[in-house]
């Protein structure tokens, strides 16, 4: 009998564009806000995010494209697809994207906020009291803070800053030195609130009522010039480039280029233009040309020029029957007293929110107190300005301990924060280290070192050096452990916490690489050892035996792992992928992957744990990671995955998995062509979502 042929497929075929992945995360996020079952004031705040992610995907994705087209560049990535065949696909699709998103916030959430007495009113909408108000306002808060500026020869066009508020002005008149002018620009300074609450008092106002900073100005901009008339005021925002770029080769102090490189990400290459959609055609395209852009970068708006402008709202407005039901998260008792004899007795495992962070500041500020220890080491990616876990190691410091921090300067808009705190810890004697040059040092670990007394096989006692370690798939920020979903594993597994041990001295000494016995790190290992283990469950589907792979992590667009899964489904091996945002993967192609299934929840919180299992013929493996399976992750960063020993956790942790993969309240499964459905089943019960089962779980 013949062989079946071979299936031959193109790139596009196997690979959807990693940017277009990205932007239909964005509509999930989107598709938040209007839904009926989210609180009311959460769904804006879903809104905001989907504005915020917009703005970030500008900054660095689409920043990072024009870049490359600009130098001429025709490299297609794995999808087959040109920087510039994806620019314009990215243009297509995000003004698609802004054009709902305001749409939503007119049709969808205005209406609904008003009924519960939540207004945001439009100029004709004043009453004679409101506008002696807000003219008062502005005559004594706004005006004095504005410097308009009239363009003309002696007056060129202003730089812009990043994401800032301003109005481009027309003017009819002259000006007190006889100039007709024509055009003006003023900036809103950013101290300036951008909504400003009317007190109730007011005749006419409702109990949470407000104005846009852009009406006020729009109402009143003709005082700002006096003796001419102001025939048209429009509200315009740039977004720049703010990928910062550090030549760490040349750079003789990472930390000083850094400091100067950050003083000009404001400034960086425009890449998007967003005006309100009544200005005049002839003024966007005289902006678009000042701003060096093409009308697919100009995005005309029905609203506030930056829908973010609205995530002040829920903490201005005190109803907490439209917000979400606060919840505690849960201390496990056996974190509540001596830390470290109860992870020397066994492993303890926590899940962020539903598990409180405070255990993990406890294990640090026991450490710093207790005189047996002698070292702490920690990495630090992101934390936060004022962050307890930096106080923590601080009064280690204080107390004598040896404290080494590996402190990941280039953590993408936290490197004034992490400037900052690295300072204070060097103030009061920790050793501080900015990492490996060429590569970012993401693996989340702190390891103590601790003297302790055992018994000698004399009957006497001696004392040796034992280990204990926190691995973690997120960052060690307490605000973000109540938002963001992640595993933490407290463990005095010795062998484990050597190879942690090695990994410090790695990027400490830049010794050569220890060989690892337990963890897998990037960029040496976790790549290939990843790759091994899906040939081993190819191996037991070709043999006849029960195959399947689980993995969730927040992006996946690696190519060759890619690649290695469509080889895996093709063997039999079922593969089950739960991926938040990008994911390249084309599921469900015929002969390709028919085996693979790829889902992504979307809810209350940001999904963003990383864990991997393998069934292994019945002999399971399960990793944690602070890595997902993008390029960035496995070749250019430091990261770790770590197994679950410990066959009780290990089981939980497939039980929770198991869960992500059943729910159809808040889960998208995506299609081969790219597009995400509800996997809800129209007619059938939705179930209760997952992440209010784990909260349930642990009230």
């Amino acid at each position: 009998m013949d062989a079946p042929a071979k299936l031959e497929f193109q790139a596009t075929d196997l690979f959807i564009n990693r940017e277009l992945s990205l932007l239909e995360f964005n509509q999930r996020v989107l598709e938040q806000a209007k839904d009926e079952s989210q609180p009311l004031l959460e769904r804006l705040k879903f809104l905001c995010i989907s504005s915020s992610n917009l703005d970030e995907f500008f900054e660095i994705r689409v920043a990072g494209l024009m870049q490359i087209a600009e130098a001429g560049s025709a490299q297609r990535g794995p999808d087959g697809i040109s920087p510039q065949e994806a620019l314009t696909a990215i243009s297509t699709r995000a003004h698609a994207l802004v054009e709902e998103q305001y749409r939503t916030f007119n049709d969808v959430l205005v209406p609904a906020l008003e009924k519960e007495r939540i207004r945001f009113l439009r100029r004709s909408e004043w009453t004679p009291e409101q506008e002696a108000w807000l003219r008062q306002y502005f005559s004594t808060e706004l005006l004095p803070v504005l410097s308009p500026i009239g363009l003309d020869p002696a007056h060129p066009f202003p730089r812009i800053l990043n994401k800032s508020l301003n109005f481009i002005v027309t003017l009819s008149g002259k000006d007190a030195f006889g100039r007709n002018i024509g055009f003006a620009v003023v900036q809103a300074p950013r101290a300036l609130p951008r909504l400003i609450q009317l007190p109730r008092d007011i005749k006419g106002s409702g109990p949470y009522d407000f104005v846009f900073l852009s009406s006020v100005i729009h109402a009143y901009v003709d005082d700002a010039f006096p003796g001419m008339d102001a025939t048209g005021c429009y509200q315009f925002r740039v977004t720049r480039n703010s990928d910062l770029f550090v030549d760490e080769e040349e750079a003789k102090d990472l930390a000083e280029a850094l400091e100067d490189e950050l003083s000009q990400r404001q400034w960086g290459d425009t890449v998007r233009l967003e005006v309100a959609d009544n200005c005049p055609e002839s003024l966007w395209n005289y902006l678009m040309q000042e701003m060096q852009l093409t009308p697919a970068d100009v995005y005309q708006v029905n609203g506030p020029v930056n829908l973010m402008r609205l995530m002040a709202i829920p903490d201005l407005v005190e109803r907490a029957d439209l917000k979400y039901v606060p919840f505690v998260p849960r201390i496990p008792k056996a974190l509540t007293t001596d830390i470290f004899t109860t992870v020397r007795e066994r492993d303890q495992l926590l899940h962020h929110p539903y598990d409180s962070f405070a255990p993990v500041l406890e294990f640090l500020r026991q450490a710093a107190r207790d005189p047996k220890v002698l070292a702490i080491k920690q990495t630090l990616y992101r934390t936060g300005a004022k962050s307890p876990v930096v106080e923590a190691l601080m009064e280690a410091a204080r107390n004598g301990k040896e404290v080494t921090v590996v402190v990941e300067l280039r953590a993408r808009f936290d490197e004034a924060d992490n400037l900052d705190l690295a300072q204070k810890l060097e103030e009061v004697g920790a050793h501080i280290v900015y990492g490996v040059v060429g590569y970012k040092t993401h693996a989340k670990m702190c390891l103590i070192v601790r003297r302790e007394e055992s018994a000698a096989a004399t009957g006497g006692a001696t004392s040796a050096l034992r280990y204990y370690a926190h691995l973690g798939t997120g960052n060690y920020h307490p605000r973000t452990a109540r938002q963001y979903t992640d595993y933490g594993l407290f463990t005095s597994d010795q062998d484990l916490c050597r190879d942690v041990h090695a990994v410090f001295l790695q990027l400490t000494s830049l010794g050569r690489v220890s060989k690892l016995h337990s963890l897998l790190q990037s960029p040496f290992t976790l790549f290939k050892e990843t790759q091994d283990r899906i040939d081993r469950e190819i191996a037991h589907a070709k043999a006849g035996k029960p195959a399947r792979i689980i993995a969730k992590m927040n992006s996946l667009v690696e190519a060759e792992m890619i690649k290695k899964l469509y080889e895996a489904s093709q063997a039999g091996v079922k593969i089950q992928l739960i991926v938040r945002a990008m994911c390249s993967v084309r599921p469900g192609v015929p002969g390709l992957s028919e085996n693979i299934t790829v889902r992504s929840v979307v809810g209350r919180f940001l999904e963003h744990h990383r864990a991997v299992y393998f069934h292994n013929d019945g002999k399971s493996e399960l990793f944690l990671s602070s890595a997902d399976w993008m390029e960035r992750n496995l070749y250019k960063r430091v990261e770790i995955a770590f197994p679950i020993k410990d066959k009780k956790l290990r089981g939980r942790i497939l039980d929770q998995l198991e869960a992500y993969l059943a729910d159809t309240a808040q889960s998208w499964s995506l299609q081969s062509d790219g597009r995400y459905v509800r996997t809800a089943i129209a007619g059938e019960p939705l179930g209760k979502p997952v992440q209010i089962q784990f909260l349930e779980e642990n009230s």
